[in-house]
């Protein structure tokens, strides 16, 4: 079965709110998260997120994780760990998150939807977008 981030080209399983995000699909008929036209949206979304949580001085993965999927929803102790196994850094080092950008957008991915189905290009395009 295909993972509900990745049907919703919502791969960071980004939950409505407020924000009108930019390549949101005409219609959203997933009551709880955001669908985009294309995977490369949500990935914009994902990185435009991370963004926002570095200039509010979330900084750490830690920070970050625990903003993105709060523990009353998931397990964020592992989600943090998972995510820095694979950026190669500690849960609290201080991370300019552009400079991991792309393995960290396929770590929470991965985290996200159990796969990470998407190609370099892909994920590139995401980002160059945000």
């Amino acid at each position: 079965m295909i993972p509900r981030g990745v049907r919703n080209n919502n791969p960071g399983n980004i939950r409505h709110s407020q924000v009108h995000w930019e390549g949101e699909a005409l219609t959203q008929p997933d009551p709880d998260f955001v669908q985009f036209m294309d995977p490369e949206h949500g990935i914009r979304a994902i990185v435009r997120i991370l963004r926002s949580y570095k200039r509010n001085g979330l900084d750490t993965i830690r920070k970050a994780v625990n903003r993105w999927a709060p523990p009353n929803e998931n397990n964020t102790d592992a989600y943090v760990s998972a995510v820095c196994e694979k950026c190669g850094v500690g849960p609290d080092d201080s991370v300019d998150y552009d400079t991991i950008m792309t393995i960290l957008v396929k770590a929470i991915i991965q985290h996200e939807n159990g796969t990470q189905p998407y190609g370099d290009d892909i994920i590139s395009v995401g980002i160059a977008l945000a």
